[in-house]
């Protein structure tokens, strides 16, 4: 891994969601590129392994495994990673989790409760703990995964929409308050991607991929790496005059 020219050269990243798929991707491409990764996730197996391969290849990686939804978790991953590598220049908050298509009237509770808090309160926490960083140095950029979902109803589970929706506005109102002092926050809305919580619903709900397709200009679903590029590019100083912007990753399908 040559590591010495590339576009996030020198820069640290902290990643949520970092054990599996677009997480797991971008943590790699990320360390490819340059930058010095922070790893959070809960599942700390998956995490130490990634963290070793990108060590093996030449890349500097921190493992902190916790919850997003938990704000002390997230303080402690924020801290360490500023405490290691010395700055926090961008945040990947790519944690998120959905369910199966249930109708409103047939959701639980729980469900709802969990979306939300993963989706919504997850994404709240990290930037409350990543953005005070970021305002002591005068920079940084921050992506949020969103979703298509959070621009209309795509078809998924309605508490899902409802939080990607929510999502994108933290994004937009933190962009908002914060672009005069050097923070640029965006949104990726991601169409869907062959992750392996995309695999599973895909196994539950064998339609799931042709309508998901169908949807797409492109017909075929992401490859987490084509959602990490995009999140790439927002982190590094190529994007420098873009933020509160939802950008779509999709195949198109919000075009249509």
């Amino acid at each position: 891994m040559d590591t010495s020219h590339g576009p996030l050269q020198d820069k640290t990243v902290m990643i949520t969601g970092a054990s599996s798929g677009i997480g797991a991707a971008a943590a790699r491409l990320f360390a490819e590129q340059g930058a010095a990764v922070g790893l959070m996730a809960r599942r700390e197996d998956r995490l130490r392994e990634l963290a070793d391969d990108i060590e093996a290849a030449g890349g500097r990686a921190l493992v902190t495994a916790g919850d997003v939804t938990e704000p002390k978790d997230v303080e402690r991953a924020v801290t360490a990673l500023v405490d290691e590598f010395g700055r926090l220049d961008a945040a990947y908050n790519n944690a998120g989790w959905g369910s199966i298509g249930t109708p409103i009237h047939e959701t639980d509770d729980a469900v709802f409760q969990q979306i939300m808090d993963v989706n919504v309160r997850g994404v709240w926490n990290c930037l409350k703990h990543q953005i005070p960083v970021m305002l002591r140095q005068g920079s940084g950029s921050i992506v949020n995964t969103c979703s298509t979902a959070g621009a209309f109803a795509t078809g998924a589970i309605a508490p899902y929409v409802a939080a990607k929706h929510a999502v994108l506005g933290l994004t937009k109102a933190a962009a908002a308050e914060y672009g005069d002092r050097g923070i640029r926050v965006n949104a990726l809305m991601v169409g869907a991607t062959r992750t392996e919580l995309m695999e599973t619903a895909m196994e539950q709900v064998p339609q799931l991929e042709q309508a998901a397709v169908a949807r797409a200009i492109q017909h075929r679903l992401a490859d987490p790496l084509e959602v990490a590029r995009a999140a790439a590019w927002l982190c590094g100083d190529q994007a420098s005059f873009i933020t509160g912007a939802g950008v779509p990753v999709d195949g198109g399908c919000s075009a249509v």
